[in-house]
């Protein structure tokens, strides 16, 4: 009995003692000078300036990653639609109706077949209809590129800049840990301590950034050049068909 009791007392103390660390652990949670509501609290307008740069950086990448991947997703479906039914249709008029309007291979086929009727003209007469039509496939086949690449510069931007304005961040938080260190003329923990946290923030919050930006951009190219292909190989076989005099 003696032992039991003993042991209930034991127990009662530790339970207590969790307790109260527990109590502790979220006073000191909420109380955090080192986290990023104290950085924001207490930075200065490079501080708060560099952090608001980043989390900018952030959502564009985010924004952008999803808008491309969405695109992307698009023209694949359009690549099949495109397989599915221009192909098996009796003209390349027919063809181009049975696309969806907004479609990219119907925005090509369009293109060629115009080129194609309007051959012929005063102002084409000395171009031959092989250079003409590829001139004018080439030049969708571009505007469809340059629309595939659209905020892929950013993702780069972003992947190659972040780290360094994270650096730039940390940099900061150190000279404020020296001008601390200074001021007081002795380097106690309590004076170090905030500005050496704002400076790992920034660190890690670049990588952070930086990270996704690089990832996402060498996903998305290489998505792009699978894109691209299925519009190039959808492009040189229209031009054999228009060549070939099955233009309706």
């Amino acid at each position: 009995m003696k032992f039991l009791k003993h042991a209930c007392r034991t127990a009662l103390v530790f339970a207590l003692c969790g307790v109260a660390v527990a109590q502790t652990g979220e006073t000191a949670a909420l109380d955090n000078p080192y986290g990023l509501g104290a950085l924001w609290a207490q930075g200065d307008i490079v501080a708060r300036g560099t952090l608001v740069v980043l989390v900018l950086m952030s959502i564009g990448t985010w924004y952008i990653a999803i808008v491309k991947l969405f695109e992307q997703r698009k023209i694949f479906g359009q690549a099949k639609e495109a397989r599915e039914k221009f192909w098996n249709a009796p003209s390349v008029e027919q063809g181009i109706a049975l696309l969806h309007e907004d479609s990219a291979f119907r925005f090509i086929a369009e293109e060629g077949n115009k080129a194609a009727h309007h051959h012929g003209t005063q102002m084409t007469a000395h171009v031959d209809l092989n250079s003409w039509i590829g001139m004018s496939l080439q030049r969708a086949n571009d505007t469809i590129g340059s629309r595939l690449q659209g905020g892929l510069a950013f993702l780069a931007t972003v992947g190659s800049t972040a780290p360094f304005i994270g650096l730039f961040g940390t940099v900061w938080g150190i000279l404020h840990a020296l001008t601390a260190i200074g001021v007081a003329g002795q380097a106690s923990i309590d004076k170090v301590a905030g500005p050496v946290g704002e400076a790992l923030i920034m660190t890690a919050l670049g990588l952070a950034v930086a990270v996704p930006a690089v990832l996402g951009y060498n996903w998305l190219v290489r998505r792009n050049k699978v894109a691209s292909d299925s519009v190039r190989q959808f492009s040189g076989e229209l031009h054999m068909v228009l060549l070939g005099g099955r233009k309706g």
